[in-house]
């Protein structure tokens, strides 16, 4: 009796740690949307473009923002309505409002380029983002992400390629952000576009 005991405790051990051992599979949003919230990355959902003002305007009245710049037109649409003053330059000072190049999922990063930032890096701009993005510009890892830059901008490749992975005061060194600091207070509107 006891032999049986011991040998269905042991199995209930082995079943137990290979519980405890198995991987959870994620989709690549929903593993992209818990590596940027792991670093520190404040994360909006969206399903439509109203949703999109209605989360700009309460992150400026949760800042007590007066002044918002960004460098895309398409981006005056989404910020028209909302009673705040604009600026189309760079401000250190002042919040940026942005798109990116592409969400990598693997470790929750944001990927820019000369296309949103210009020729600054990212340690010159603000400390402020809020960064306006779709569901479909999710990636797996940073090789997918080139290569979706690669494709996009066959013509015209941007330069200055660099990413923001951490969202807090944490800085990691890579080639990606070399001498970059990285957002203290990054928000992240996504778009269901899929």
């Amino acid at each position: 009796m006891k032999f049986l005991k011991k040998l269905f405790k042991s199995s209930e051990k082995l079943k137990n740690e290979e519980i405890k051992n198995q991987k959870v599979s994620l989709s690549l949003d929903d593993s992209f949307v818990h590596n940027f919230i792991r670093h520190g990355g404040k994360f909006l959902y969206c399903l439509k473009h109203e949703d999109v003002t209605v989360n700009i305007q309460n992150i400026i009245k949760e800042n007590n923002w007066e002044t918002i710049s960004y460098n895309n037109k398409e981006l005056a649409k989404l910020i028209g309505s909302i009673d705040i003053k604009t600026a189309a330059d760079f401000n250190k000072d002042i919040p940026f409002f942005t798109t990116c190049e592409q969400l990598i999922s693997q470790n929750g990063s944001i990927l820019f380029s000369s296309n949103q930032i210009g020729g600054k890096r990212l340690s010159s701009l603000t400390n402020d983002f809020i960064v306006y993005a779709t569901t479909s510009q999710i990636v797996k890892n940073m090789g997918e992400s080139l290569t979706g830059i690669r494709i996009k901008h066959k013509d015209n490749l941007p330069t200055n390629i660099s990413s923001i992975k951490n969202y807090g005061n944490k800085n990691e060194d890579s080639f990606m952000n070399y001498g970059n600091n990285n957002s203290k207070n990054l928000y992240l509107l996504l778009l269901e576009d899929l």
